[in-house]
């Protein structure tokens, strides 16, 4: 199993930039496809970006070329990098570990606000 610890969460204003970690333990990430999502009020939790086992990045479209997710193996960590924040972005962000349906792993989340 795997246990996960995000940080990194804040308030800035549009157009900042914050750097989400994840700090996995009990397995290596790289074991896992990792993922972050978001949550915002009233709405269901959707998949910001992904980083399969097998290699490569995907992002939900709304957050291309602004988000940045990558992984650190020595620290057993995720992050994703967030440019030019848009209010839209305001969410509890969560990171997860998955081997597909047989297991799944979640943080507790990281709020993000973004408002002038």
């Amino acid at each position: 199993q795997v246990q996960l610890v995000e940080a990194g969460g804040g308030s800035v204003q549009p157009g900042g930039s914050l750097r989400l970690s994840c700090v996995a333990s009990g397995n290596l990430f790289s074991d896992y496809n990792m993922g972050w999502f978001r949550q915002a009020p009233g709405h269901s939790r959707e998949l910001v970006a992904t980083m399969p086992r097998g290699g490569g990045v995907h992002y939900l479209d709304l957050v291309k070329g602004r988000f940045t997710m990558s992984g650190d193996t020595a620290k057993n960590t995720v992050f994703l990098q967030m440019n030019n924040l848009k209010p839209d972005d305001t969410a509890v962000y969560y990171c997860n570990a998955n081997q597909g349906p047989q297991y799944n792993s979640w943080g507790q989340g990281t709020q993000v606000t973004v408002s002038a």
